[in-house]
């Protein structure tokens, strides 16, 4: 099995080629190449080439994995489900659920071309009018993703809509409490405070569950900009579209020296500012967005314990890849971002914040 003194870690090249060779004959037509595609912070991402094609390979992380996170088969569903609707995504080509080939399960998806766009300088290369057609086709994609029948697509038990916002936050709590390991002020009041003013739900519809500028490829041609895959579905499910709108809206503020590097973007010239984009989802997709703020603080709190688990990983040096040591270093703005979303400036007394983490 690999380790973390491969080339690759986390990919054997020798058994992934003879797992494909023997699964999907003809596929391969000659020796694999690999390299680690930068950006991800939770599963890792590979482009795979034979001197020919290329293709994308994702698996979960080194350690600590969770019961319910990194699921490659879920992905692989999602993404072969929305094959043929408005919504780009790769062709996949192979799901592999056998951990003994590369230590964990696996899928492999062909290559699209495209640019995530990730921080405020790509995108004042392409200009305000790029950048702002940019950001509104994703909005409009996440209009379109929102729209489409899950039943039609064979989705229909892919999540249980029904009382899904109390369960995300009790899930997200569960994974915190997984990964933490130091003190984390205002993150406990950040996450009663959201279950005291829990909205109601409007009609279900498939969630990305972490839609961004950089979780999308972009294709800057000469006759325009165009959305070419959206990507990482790892959170996909069943369940409230506005969450999608909170997490979008979030990314897209401009930027705060306290947050995560994919929030830079939002400060670029021509980059739609966070009422537009609210704006522009609530006509195409008709739906009513009031309680955007507790979805968009809802976005922090997730937000700050996903970082919270990539920084306990690489605490345990179980990370693959650049930036990851500073990762740490921007939860406490994610929920001061949070609270103060929700007019809360500070952690309110009383917060279980100094209480014993067995708690």
């Amino acid at each position: 099995m690999p380790d973390a003194t491969d080339a690759h870690p986390g990919l054997d090249l020798d058994r992934l080629r003879r797992h494909l060779d023997r699964e999907r004959p003809g596929l391969v037509r000659g020796p694999l190449t690999a390299e680690l595609v930068q950006g991800g912070r939770s599963n890792l991402t590979y482009r795979v080439a034979d001197g020919a094609r290329t293709w994308v390979v994702r698996r979960p992380p080194l350690g600590h994995v969770l019961a319910t996170a990194h699921d490659m088969g879920r992905e692989y569903r999602v993404i072969s489900a929305l094959a043929g609707t408005p919504v780009p995504v790769p062709r996949t080509e192979l799901l592999c659920p056998d951990p003994d080939v590369l230590g964990a399960p696996f899928y492999v998806m062909e290559d699209v071309p495209g640019i995530p766009y990730r921080s405020e300088e790509q995108l004042r290369a392409i200009g305000p009018e790029r950048t702002r057609a940019a950001v509104e086709t994703l909005v409009d994609t996440l209009v379109e993703l929102h729209a489409v029948d899950p039943a039609a697509v064979g989705l229909a038990d892919f999540g249980r809509p029904e009382g899904y916002l109390e369960r995300q936050l009790r899930r997200w709590a569960k994974q915190l409490a997984a990964s933490r390991s130091r003190d984390l002020p205002g993150l406990d009041a950040l996450q009663e405070e959201l279950a005291r003013r829990l909205p109601v739900s409007p009609a279900p519809s498939v969630v990305h569950g972490d839609y961004r500028l950089d979780n999308v490829l972009i294709a800057d041609r000469p006759e325009g900009v165009r959305l070419t895959a959206v990507l990482d579905w790892e959170m996909s499910t069943l369940g409230d579209p506005l969450t999608d709108l909170g997490l979008l809206v979030m990314y897209s503020g401009r930027r705060d020296a306290d947050l995560l590097a994919a929030d830079a973007a939002g400060g670029a010239p021509g980059h739609p500012d966070t009422a537009e984009i609210v704006r522009r989802y609530a006509e195409r997709s008709g739906r009513d967005v009031s309680a955007v703020d507790w979805y968009t603080a809802f976005a922090c709190f997730k937000l700050a314990v996903i970082a919270e688990g990539i920084h306990y990983r690489w605490t345990l040096g179980r990370t693959v890849g650049e930036g990851f040591d500073r990762i740490g270093a921007a939860v406490p703005g994610i929920v001061r971002r949070g609270l103060g979303t929700l007019g809360l400036a500070d952690a309110p007394t009383g917060s279980r914040d100094n209480q014993d983490r067995e708690d």
